[in-house]
């Protein structure tokens, strides 16, 4: 595939319940300015049936989506037959009769060792359900999802509070010639308000950071964002990063960031050393 360096992602979307005239003109702003891959899943609330909307525009844009978690499925998380209903539901919400990638969303090493969640992707890949297979997920069952050799792609978490990917799972996911997706590209701008934040899916992030204390998040919010993008989207292999938003106003912004190119290698290698000195053994990649 060939993928814009910028993916919009559609976990706020749902789980912020945007309408779809919001979606309509957030999205299609964005296919006009030039992006071409869009990621969502299963359990992202109404994310599917919202980015349906735009099917008309079905063949501009890559279309990914995860599977796993049994939302409103009867049937237990990870049971081959309820991940083949939700495939099939989610061909239905996106209104479409394939995706172009189909991830399995997290699931532990043991399942995957299992290789029954692998062979439904792999049927449904054979089926033309969808056109490659890739995990979405962090640390050692990332590596083992990588080193399997069953997944065209990973996704998995990369930013600067959250470095352990550039380590342990990219660089062989490069070697084996798997495309990388970077999410949460901008570590959810956690230290935006100057405060731990109240949601604490953020917290973890918000504590690294002020350990790691870069000097750049004491400036301009703006800029600030746009380093934290620019240097993933500088990490060696990484293709695609996938950003979030429920503000049509945001692709803007960051399509003027991925334009100024990647960081300066010091700068890069600058926000590099500082995780290597204070970063604690704990502090592996976020789900």
């Amino acid at each position: 595939m060939d993928v814009s360096i910028l993916g919009f992602g559609g976990s706020e979307i749902g789980f912020e319940r945007a309408s779809g005239e919001i979606v309509e003109r957030l999205l299609g702003a964005a296919l006009d300015a030039g992006l071409n891959a869009i990621d969502t899943a299963e359990c992202y609330g109404p994310s599917e049936e919202l980015i349906g909307g735009l099917a008309h525009r079905r063949t501009e844009f890559h279309l990914f989506t995860k599977c796993g978690h049994a939302a409103g499925l009867e049937g237990a998380d990870w049971e081959p037959h309820t991940l083949e209903l939700s495939i099939d539901r989610s061909l239905q919400r996106l209104r479409t009769d394939h995706v172009d990638l189909l991830q399995l969303h997290s699931c532990s090493e043991e399942l995957l060792r299992r290789g029954a969640v692998i062979e439904v992707l792999q049927r449904a890949k054979a089926a033309g359900k969808t056109r490659y297979i890739g995990y979405s997920g962090d640390g050692q069952k990332a590596l083992y999802a990588v080193q399997c050799g069953a997944f065209d792609t990973l996704q998995t978490s990369v930013n600067i509070a959250d470095q352990e990917a550039i380590d342990l799972t990219i660089p062989e996911a490069v070697r084996r010639g798997m495309g990388v997706i970077a999410k949460r590209p901008v570590a959810n701008a956690a230290w935006r308000t100057g405060r731990r934040p109240a949601d604490g899916y953020h917290h973890a992030y918000w504590d690294r950071l002020q350990t790691l204390d870069y000097d750049f998040l004491r400036g301009d919010l703006q800029e600030a964002v746009g380093t934290a993008l620019r240097f993933t989207l500088s990490v060696p292999g990484v293709q695609v990063a996938i950003a979030g938003t429920t503000n049509p106003g945001r692709w803007p912004q960051n399509a003027a960031v991925v334009a100024r190119g990647p960081l300066p290698p010091a700068e890069y290698a600058r926000i590099r050393a500082r995780w290597r000195e204070v970063a604690e053994p704990d502090w592996g990649g976020r789900q």
